[in-house]
């Protein structure tokens, strides 16, 4: 573990110990099925030792119902501190539920962190191998230098066998940690990506189908597919190879130790009892070795998922708690703001100001790739500023808690993407009961109330990720709706009528009037002049530099000269 991730790595284990009750009661039951571990071979020396010599049946029946109880009492425990395991797994996954799910949105919106992306499934291999008979074995897994010596006392030889026997094993362990670490990690590698493509590619269904790309698509897919199998297969052969050698060796181990106890019963140096028994006490002692050899994968995964945890944990700390402040006015202030995208270092906007007061339209203008979205997400929090400070209404938004800063400042992306639920749960977003009146208030905000209720199923209508049979201008105005849903002081839009017809671009200046009318601010990211109609200030952005601000008119004749200057210099220089 390196010293960057050694924050997350204490958060990790400070949730685990929280349990630790529970392993010390796991650990006290492993010491008592241990310890009856011992009845077989003992039932063993006392039959071939007593009951066939003395011939009493009675000793016989005697031994058999004590050994029923003792037997019974270990798959008591056993059963026990399976339960207890599997609790302690589930109380270490809901402990880091949230905590995981925070860390890993925070990183998905700011950097495309490999951690962040398998995050919740890091959690949850952790949490099998904690609930795994792998980490019982790991409880169990003492005792074999116990059984170890309990073997030695019979004969020094077939204590000498079963050492190294174990060491061989423990060898055998070792070696497929190192030859088989690598090979696991590339076949997750490569199953994740051709994952990744295969969700890609469903998503873009409707387009894949259209252009009559399904067979391009399906080549594509399939060599992530068949590099996912290689590496899956390669690492399965060096699993599988060392689980077979230490399942024939533990084996030949044990008939081995049949072999010596009878030629040791043959040289009268030990009993037919003690040659049984050394057998059955080898078989226990290296049972959890090979356990834990067949179900190295798990735990190679598990171990992975571990160390990734605590990398995102690090990199996404936990947040502070912040004291509520009242709701804004809508008030917004940036001032000399600087963006540098995450894990980059050339900045998107530089040195952007201007100030935006309740009941005004700010219009955000320039070509693609000028900085817009950079200041949208920077207005939104999603980057945080390099240089400068982004103010609602005197507080800098890291003084808002991100959830209610988002109740503060409606967001409508560039791109839009709906969530699998009914539209009223997105348009609520993606509250599990969403507010009725609210909902609708929105919609009608929006223009979407009349196109909604003409659906079959209304507010109820049942959406995917991707939208399902709504159109784009229908996904934009739920979208719209939802940025207008919980009424926000700021409403930032980003191209908002990339996908409107006429009719929608009327309704969206109509609610941009309303917005206005109502004390609440707004800015407009466009490219269209019929999307800045009802703005009264103008920003215009070249190449991450805000070249002009100020009333639009006043920006906009400044614009246009500064266009008849050039085009009547460059006219100029043709003539001469």
């Amino acid at each position: 573990m390196t010293s960057v991730a050694a924050k997350g790595l204490d958060e990790l284990l400070r949730i685990r110990r929280q349990s630790r009750r529970l392993y010390w009661a796991v650990g006290l039951f492993s010491f008592f099925a241990n310890m009856l571990m011992l009845t077989g071979p003992l039932y063993m020396m006392q039959v071939y030792d007593r009951v066939l010599g003395s011939r009493s049946e009675a000793t016989l029946v005697a031994l058999s119902l004590l050994v029923v109880f003792l037997y019974g009492m270990m798959g008591l425990l056993d059963y026990a501190r399976g339960r207890i395991m599997a609790r302690a797994g589930a109380r270490f996954q809901a402990a880091l539920d949230r905590r995981v799910f925070d860390a890993m949105i925070r990183r998905s919106a700011v950097a495309q962190d490999p951690s962040a992306q398998t995050g919740l499934s890091d959690l949850e291999s952790v949490q099998r191998l904690i609930s795994s008979p792998v980490l019982m074995a790991a409880f169990d897994l003492p005792w074999t230098p116990i059984f170890l010596a309990g073997i030695a006392l019979f004969h020094p030889w077939l204590g000498l066998l079963a050492l190294c026997g174990g060491a061989v094993l423990v060898s055998i362990a070792l070696l497929n940690q190192l030859f088989s670490r690598s090979p696991q990690q590339e076949a997750t590698v490569a199953s994740h990506h051709a994952n990744m493509m295969s969700d890609e590619i469903r998503n873009e269904a409707e387009i894949i189908q259209a252009m009559g790309m399904r067979g391009a698509a399906f080549g594509r897919w399939q060599t992530a597919r068949e590099t996912a199998l290689e590496k899956s297969v390669s690492a399965t052969d060096v699993g599988g190879s060392f689980t077979t050698l230490t399942k024939t060796l533990r084996l030949f181990l044990q008939s081995a130790m049949l072999g010596l106890g009878a030629y040791l019963v043959l040289q009268g140096e030990v009993s037919p009892g003690a040659m049984i028994a050394g057998s059955i006490l080898l078989g226990r002692a290296l049972a959890p070795v090979e356990l834990a050899l067949g179900q190295w994968a798990m735990v190679q995964r598990a171990t992975r998922g571990w160390h990734s945890l605590a990398d995102l944990l690090t990199k996404a700390p936990p947040e502070t708690q912040r004291t509520a402040l009242p709701k804004p006015a809508a008030r917004l202030e940036v001032k000399a703001l600087t963006v540098v995208p995450p894990g980059g270092t050339t900045p998107l906007l530089r040195n952007a100001s201007f100030k935006l007061e309740p009941g005004q339209a700010l219009g955000v203008i320039g070509p693609s790739g000028s900085g817009k979205s950079t200041l949208a997400r920077a207005l939104t929090a999603v980057w945080r500023p390099a240089v400068g400070s982004v103010r609602l209404d005197g507080a800098a938004l890291d003084q808002y808690d991100p959830d209610v800063l988002g109740q503060h400042i409606g967001y409508l992306p560039q791109r839009v993407q709906l969530f699998e639920g009914t539209l009223a749960q997105n348009i609520a977003r993606l509250a599990s009961a969403p507010d009725a009146a609210k909902v609708v208030e929105a919609a009608k905000k929006a223009a979407a109330h009349e196109m909604i209720v003409n659906l079959p199923d209304g507010y109820d209508t049942r959406v995917t990720a991707v939208g399902g049979k709504l159109s784009g201008g229908q996904m934009q105005r739920i979208a719209l709706a939802r940025a207008l849903y919980d009424d926000p002081v700021i409403v930032i839009l980003d191209e908002p009528n990339s996908n409107l017809d006429n009719e929608g671009s009327v309704a969206l200046n109509r609610a941009i009037k309303q917005l206005k009318a109502d004390g609440k601010g707004v800015l407009i990211m466009a490219h269209r002049p019929a999307a800045i109609q009802e703005c009264d200030l103008l920003l215009v952005v070249d190449k991450g530099v805000c070249t002009a601000f100020g009333p639009k008119d006043k920006v906009l004749r400044e614009m246009v000269a500064n266009h008849q200057n050039i085009q009547k210099t460059a006219s100029m220089g043709g003539v001469q």
